[in-house]
């Protein structure tokens, strides 16, 4: 791109840094669930499914996790990701909730 003079490339480098400043929130990371969330605790949300108590959840078995719940659209290898139980935050991959299903 060639630029007449300094301020048309002000200008436009100003534009590309906006764009860029923008795109990044866009970005950014969604927050894990707590435990204590008012939307965690009906669904029996615990971050690490080790600690889940099979007496208190009889659908709990030992080896589901979020990671591999059909759920969960987080990558294979993402400590956390995305659940629709869940809007606008994420799971921790190695979380279970009450409505675990696993992956076909």
């Amino acid at each position: 791109m060639f630029y007449q003079n300094r301020r048309t490339f002000i200008l436009h480098a100003a534009g590309v840094c906006a764009a860029l400043a923008t795109a990044r929130s866009a970005f950014a990371a969604a927050p894990l669930v707590d435990e204590s969330d008012p939307a965690a605790k009906p669904l029996g949300y615990h971050a690490k499914a080790s600690t889940v108590d099979a007496a208190q959840f009889p659908k709990y078995h030992a080896g589901q996790h979020c990671g591999n719940c059909r759920f969960y659209t987080g990558g294979a290898h993402d400590a956390s990701g995305p659940c629709p139980m869940f809007p606008g935050k994420a799971v921790a991959a190695d979380g279970w909730c009450n409505v675990y299903a696993p992956k076909a």
